[in-house]
Parts: structure tokens; sequence; C-alpha cells
């Protein structure tokens, strides 16, 4: 149910602070938990598999069969040890992504995402983090990538209200990685052809610890 706390002035599923952006490090373990068990955990697709590599369709119905994909995507990443899962890595071609993520002061956010855009940030916020990164649809593999450190989505929950996420840091990387992924990108179409190719290496020459689709 949505919330209906009017001195929030927001009729959403999580409240907002003063300025606007979504509240989505309270009661992170029990909301994850309420989600996750009534969820069914599905295998992730992997890099190859057509839909990781086109746009999604947008969300436009937000009833039950949007909130039992929601759970199954939180019972998913929980097994593939994830912290942001899109509809697309478990075979769905729909705009929604889930997060448990930590940012990188180790604050823990939880949430979900659809029709997600990422906001354009002016060139003097934008500071860039040559972090490694990884990806649960290419297994096993990792690589340094530069991405700005801070970052602004919107969209709408899993009710349909419009929202706004933002956050620094591991957590920032989060928001545009899985964003990325509603778009067609993997982390690695961002990278060299060099680097690309070694991780992709990674990716066969190691065994994913958790269950995968296998390309035909």
């Amino acid at each position: 149910m949505a919330q209906q706390d009017t001195d929030q002035q927001h009729a959403g599923v999580l409240p907002v602070d003063d300025e606007g952006y979504v509240i989505d490090t309270e009661d992170c373990e029990e909301r994850e938990a309420a989600w996750r068990e009534r969820g069914t955990s599905r295998p992730i697709t992997v890099v190859g598999n057509p839909v990781l590599h086109k746009e999604c369709k947008d969300v436009t119905d937000f009833g039950e069969e949007l909130q039992q994909l929601v759970a199954d995507m939180f019972a998913s990443q929980r097994t593939a040890e994830g912290v942001g899962l899109a509809a697309n890595q478990i075979g769905v071609d729909l705009k929604v992504f889930v997060y448990d993520c930590p940012d990188d002061e180790g604050v823990r956010h939880v949430g979900v995402v659809c029709n997600p855009k990422l906001v354009e940030l002016p060139a003097e916020r934008r500071r860039l983090d040559d972090s490694s990164e990884g990806c649960l649809s290419v297994p096993t593999a990792y690589a340094s990538l530069a991405r700005p450190d801070y970052a602004e989505v919107t969209g709408q929950d899993e009710k349909g209200n419009p929202i706004r996420v933002r956050g620094t840091g591991y957590f920032a990387r989060c928001l545009q990685h899985e964003t990325d992924h509603l778009y067609g990108y993997l982390y690695i179409d961002r990278l060299s052809k060099r680097e690309r190719k070694a991780a992709l290496k990674q990716m066969a020459e190691n065994e994913p610890r958790y269950p995968v689709v296998a390309n035909d």
C-alpha cells in the first residue's frame, strides 16, 4: 500500500527528504526481506543473451505482476550475492531494477526504480572514480571503469509514483550500472576492445557461483 502521510507531501512507497529524494536507508533489512521472501530466485542471463543487448520496454502496468517480478528480482539478487539487478538480467524485457547497495560511507540503500533516467550532471559536478566494476551477467570478470562518483536517477517506484534517487561512490556506480542495463548496455561495452576481451576471457576461465542461463 502506498504511504498516506500527507505531511510528507509524497504518496509514494518511501518517504522523501527536504530536497525530494527518496529516503532508501531506513528499515532496509525488513524491506529487503519482505520482498525476497515473497519471491522465487531465477537464474541470471549472461552476456550474449539478446535481452541484455537492447533497450527494454517501459513499465506501464504497476499491478500484481510487477510486484511479483520485483520480489523475484530481490530473491535472485540475494542468491547471486549482488548489489543491484535489472529485470533483463533474469530475462524480463522491462525497465525496472532493484538495489541493495552500500555507499562509500557504508550506509545501506534498498529500493526499486522503474523507467529510470540518469540526470545529466554539469561538468563541475563530474568527478570520475576509476574503481573496479563487475556484473552478475559477466560472472567472475572485473575491470576498472571510470564513472562519476555521484549519480541521480529519476523514475517511478513499484506503485508508479514519481521518484528521485541519488547516490555517491559505490552506490552511484550501482545506479549508473543498472540504468545502463535497461538501455542495452553492459559495463564491458564501455571498456576498450582489449579490456573487454580480457574481461570475457576471465568469464570463460571461471565458473559462476550462482545459476545462469546458458546461451544457445
